[in-house]
């Protein structure tokens, strides 16, 4: 079975790794992948409804992209440097793991400074600890209430787009680089599979019976990371925090034991369900993090049908993809897609495997 990283190689023109979010959420395109036949149909997001029926439960990863590139300057000198927060460590002490850039100006001991727009310090952080070449440690020395304190971080900070988004963050990915049912602040990128919802469809989906179940993936900088091994199983996944709740898993075991689609919208939600498998092959309530990673071959035993992306060549993403949606007919529609030019990434477009 295809276990090499260079099996998961494709040509992508640059052109297709799209810069902008489609003009309507639900007015993306839909290719939709039948397992059973290798059938490829070309659809809008929005024509999801025809493939789900009463009783069928689509899974939701809620968490909420926090605005975690900050742009400051260094006491003293006034060097510029961007700060891009990754995970709180201690809520109390409002300490959090950073990345720094240019790492080698700031150092254990520097105070940081961030600006508002009409160049007042709004918030200033210490540097307390180095953990890699261009991690730290960082305290937010601020006196006010934890709302106060998330009201000036994302008032300063700027959406987080993925580095393939060759641009500036601009007001509408403010709305847009976040999906309608966002709930959980604590990721530094969207679950991308889910921004094609929009209210209207989600009310549709509701009115044909549909079951809606949320779990919390915190989406890391991991995701993102290029693997570096050939081998596949020599390959760690950084650990991302998830949890799912009881009411959640009970939504899915209920669907799974009537014989209806369970749907995963998205690679986060796959990967949290597949770490939350029960001995009988059941969803169990589950708070913790994981480092799970799906590769061929692997035996699925919660969703029967799944949302995603186009993702990039030789991603962890597309290695999960082609192991739910089987390698060959998964490398088959990618060709397709690019063929018939599909957007990728982020902002792209969809694709339904049932």
């Amino acid at each position: 079975m295809r276990t090499k990283l260079s099996s998961f190689n494709f040509n992508l023109p640059k052109e297709l790794i799209a810069q902008y979010p489609s003009d309507e959420r639900d007015e993306s395109r839909l290719m939709v992948v039948h397992r059973d036949t290798g059938k490829i149909e070309h659809k809008i997001f929005k024509d999801l409804l025809n493939y789900f029926n009463d009783g069928d439960t689509m899974i939701f990863n809620n968490t909420k992209v926090f605005p975690a590139r900050l742009f400051g300057q260094k006491e003293k000198t006034g060097a510029k440097i961007e700060v891009f927060l990754l995970r709180e460590l201690n809520h109390d002490a409002r300490l959090w793991d950073v990345l720094v850039d240019p790492a080698r100006k700031i150092r254990v001991g520097n105070k940081l400074y961030f600006e508002d727009e009409n160049g007042h310090d709004a918030l200033v952080a210490e540097v307390v600890d180095n953990t890699t070449s261009r991690g730290r440690t960082i305290r937010f020395l601020f006196e006010g209430t934890e709302d106060e304190f998330q009201h000036e971080l994302s008032r300063l900070g700027n959406t987080p787009l993925p580095k393939y988004i060759e641009r500036e963050p601009e007001a509408i990915d403010r709305e847009r680089y976040q999906t309608i049912y966002a709930k959980e602040l604590g990721a530094v990128a969207a679950p991308t599979a889910g921004l094609h919802f929009s209210r209207e469809l989600m009310k549709r989906l509701e009115l044909k019976g549909l079951r809606f179940a949320e779990v919390t993936l915190h989406i890391g900088l991991g995701t993102f990371r290029t693997i570096d091994v050939e081998d596949l199983s020599k390959h760690k996944m950084e650990a991302e925090y998830f949890r799912i709740s009881p009411e959640a898993a009970s939504t899915v075991n209920k669907s799974l034991s009537e014989g209806k689609k369970v749907c995963a919208v998205g690679t986060t939600v796959m990967r949290s369900i597949e770490t939350a498998v029960s001995a009988d092959k059941m969803l169990k309530p589950v708070e913790g993090w994981t480092n799970k990673f799906i590769y061929p071959p692997y035996d699925f035993s919660i969703a029967n049908s799944m949302i995603t992306n186009f993702h990039l060549p030789k991603s962890s993403l597309i290695i999960m993809v082609s192991a739910f949606g089987g390698f060959d007919l998964i490398m088959e529609a990618y060709k397709e897609a690019v063929k018939e030019k599909y957007r990728f990434y982020s902002y792209g477009d969809a694709m339904l495997i049932l």
